[in-house]
Order: C-alpha cells, then sequence, then structure tokens
C-alpha cells in the first residue's frame, strides 16, 4: 500500500499544547497529524464496516499482536487520509485505579502528555522517551481540562473551586477565573488559548452536580450558579467576557487552524431532554462570536440499521480543518473517536476503542500522535 505524503499537524493551543491511547503512523515522509490515520482506500472502509465491535474483542495488552492495517481504524470518507496501512492503535497505560481519565494536553519541552483523572484529584504524566507513567501532582481541585500556553505554562480547569488556574514556571498558582458579574463559575471544564494570550473555556456544571468529581451545589438546579456558557479571558488585562450561552451544556472546545471559527462540543443531553447531540460552531470576530450553528451531528447509523447519538466531549482539528471529537456513551461501534471534515461536517472516520473517550490531543515529538484519554486507559 502507497502511503500517502504526511503533514505536520498543527493543534489550535500553542506550540507547547496540548492517555492513554495513542495511534501514530509510523515514520512517514513528512509528519501529519491526520496522517497518523493514513491513505486507506474506501474500498478498506467498507470492510471494516461489519467487525465494529471489534475494538472490545482484540488483547490490548498487545501481547498478541493485531494485524495491519488496524480493523479499529475505520475510514468512511476519501478524505480520511490518516489511515497508515502499518500502525496499530496502542494502549499505553490502564490502571484500575484511575477511575476517569481526561483533559490530555501535550507538553513539547518536556516531551511528556499530560493528564488529568479526575474523581481520584490528581494529574499524571507519560514520557515520550521511556514510556514511564507517573503521578504529576496530586490535590489539583479536580482538574479537569488542560492545556499549555505559548510561554509552556499549564492551565487548568477545576472543578472543585469553580476556577481557571495557571501554574507559574516557580511553582506558584495564579487564579485566572473564578467569579464574573460577582457569581461563581458553574465548574470550568475545558480550555484553550488563542495566539494573542486570550484564553477560551467552557462552564458546563458537571463539576457541581456530583461529589464524585467536584463538589455538589447546594442549588438543586443543574445550572449550579447561573446559565451555562463559554467564555474568553484577556491575555493582556485578565479581564472576563461572556461570549455566549446558546448551547445547552458547553464541553469541549478547540479553534479551527486559522483560528477563525470555534468550535464546541454540546453536552446538554446529560440533563436537558431537548437538547441535540452535536458540536457547534460560531465565526469569530476578535472576543465575540457570530453565527452560531450545528456543525455535526454525534448521530450514527449502526451496522444494525438503528441509529444512535452518544456524546462529543473533547474535540482538536488537525492541519486540514478536519475535527476529531472523543465519543462514547453508545459501545461498541461507536465509542472512540470519531472525525468530521472541516468542510461540511460529514463524519469521515472513526477510531473504535474499548473503553468511553472523554478527550484526545495531539503530541509526539513530530506532533503525529493522537493521544485519546479513555476511562481507565
Amino acid at each position: 500500500m502507497k502511503t500517502p505524503p504526511i503533514t505536520l499537524p498543527r493543534t489550535n493551543s500553542p506550540a507547547l499544547q496540548d492517555s492513554s491511547f495513542r495511534f501514530s503512523p509510523g515514520a512517514p515522509a513528512r509528519p501529519d497529524r491526520r496522517a497518523f490515520l493514513g491513505g486507506a482506500a474506501a474500498a478498506l472502509a467498507v470492510a471494516a464496516l461489519p467487525s465494529l465491535g471489534r475494538a472490545a474483542e482484540r488483547d490490548w495488552t498487545g501481547r498478541v499482536p493485531t494485524r495491519y492495517p488496524d480493523p479499529d481504524i475505520i475510514s468512511l470518507d476519501k478524505r480520511f487520509k490518516a489511515k497508515l496501512g502499518n500502525t496499530p492503535i496502542q494502549r499505553l497505560y490502564h490502571s484500575a485505579d484511575m477511575l476517569w481519565a481526561e483533559g490530555p494536553a501535550w507538553n513539547g519541552v518536556g516531551r511528556y502528555l499530560l493528564w488529568s483523572d479526575i474523581p481520584n484529584n490528581r494529574q499524571l504524566r507519560w514520557l515520550e522517551e521511556d514510556g514511564h507513567v507517573s503521578i504529576f501532582r496530586q490535590s489539583t481541585n479536580n482538574s479537569n481540562g488542560n492545556t499549555f500556553d505559548y510561554q509552556g505554562r499549564q492551565i487548568a480547569c477545576e472543578h472543585l473551586t469553580r476556577r481557571v488556574t495557571r501554574y507559574e514556571p516557580n511553582g506558584s498558582v495564579t487564579v485566572l477565573a473564578e467569579k464574573i458579574d460577582g457569581k461563581e463559575f458553574n465548574a470550568p471544564n475545558d480550555a484553550v488559548v488563542h495566539p494573542n494570550g486570550d484564553i477560551w473555556f467552557t462552564d458546563p456544571g458537571y463539576g457541581a452536580l456530583m461529589n464524585y468529581e467536584g463538589a455538589r451545589s447546594a442549588s438543586p438546579s443543574v445550572q449550579p450558579n447561573q446559565k451555562e456558557a463559554v467564555y474568553v479571558i484577556d491575555g493582556s488585562t485578565g479581564k472576563i467576557d461572556r461570549v455566549t450561552d446558546e448551547i445547552f451544556k458547553p464541553n469541549g472546545l478547540c479553534f479551527s487552524p486559522d483560528y477563525k471559527k470555534l468550535y464546541v462540543a454540546d453536552t446538554g443531553r446529560s440533563h436537558y431532554e431537548n437538547a441535540p447531540a452535536n458540536i457547534k460552531v460560531w465565526d469569530v470576530d476578535g472576543k465575540k462570536l457570530r453565527r452560531g450553528r450545528e456543525f455535526a451531528s454525534m448521530k450514527l447509523k449502526m451496522p444494525d440499521g438503528t441509529e444512535k447519538a452518544g456524546f462529543a466531549d473533547g474535540i482538536r482539528c488537525d492541519t486540514e480543518g478536519h475535527l476529531w471529537a472523543s465519543a462514547g456513551w453508545v459501545g461498541a461501534g461507536y465509542d472512540g473517536v470519531h472525525v468530521f471534515a472541516g468542510e461540511d461536517g460529514q463524519r469521515i472516520g472513526q477510531i473504535l476503542l474499548p473503553e468511553i473517550c472523554a478527550n484526545v490531543c495531539f503530541g509526539g515529538t513530530k506532533r503525529n500522535r493522537l493521544f485519546m484519554t479513555a476511562s481507565t486507559s
């Protein structure tokens, strides 16, 4: 099989931006995020469809090899150019003690992957050098989403304290956001950094709805302190603005490669019956958002003819503008990662996993690996 050319992928967070499955493209001529799914033929995609449930059957320890091309990497459209014939999905780490892996972020200088284990109130780290995994930080205020700014500083969304914080080089912690209009946030969830230094984050409130991932609010409302919304923190002044609340429960978010669009996953169906299962997109105009609309639906026709709709959680764009969304809460043949074409929001590929996938990020020395946090892996 001829391997298609690879292009260096660029994520929507800064150079140091952003566990623990990994999918990598082997050794292509030129590194590309998307390329890691390299060139698969349409016939390959069709052939793979009948085995959508295979992810739950394979030996994830790696002792029993999976024959190439990996059957759990599925091409649904010729625009999906990231299925290499000789690369597998690898489980980098698994622990029954890790309860809910979230918020992966890649540090380019340290060459490590950082992620949150929300219920255990800690962050873990995987080293690219030797694959070693250790506790990076304990007592993290039930942090969820993480990212790195253009100065290499870690930014974290904390459920327990309802804050967005930044870890400084000297080890101190700076609070970037904890209130707006005199009210606490619900429980910040995920954040991305714009090249101008502004920090955009979502506040769906899950960490305030239960003690398992934070601290349950005294309010019985699914809006613990205020309406769910998306916010931006001015990178120079620290001023916080609410940019939109035209969404049920904003979760993962990312920019397009040119930073002209902002994508946000809506997980509102967890608490609102009339909420859609989708990913929305807005045009970015400075610190304002325009023309909010549906970008992609999470509904999927399964091999048995039924239509299922799960949730998209963490999301990232590659250099071609295609969007990679963690997906879950349906089961075999659905849970994993769904890839949508940037032009029209059509699903063009899938990566099937045996666990619910909560978040994704691109990383590795060449930024051509997709890291996936999936429940206990």
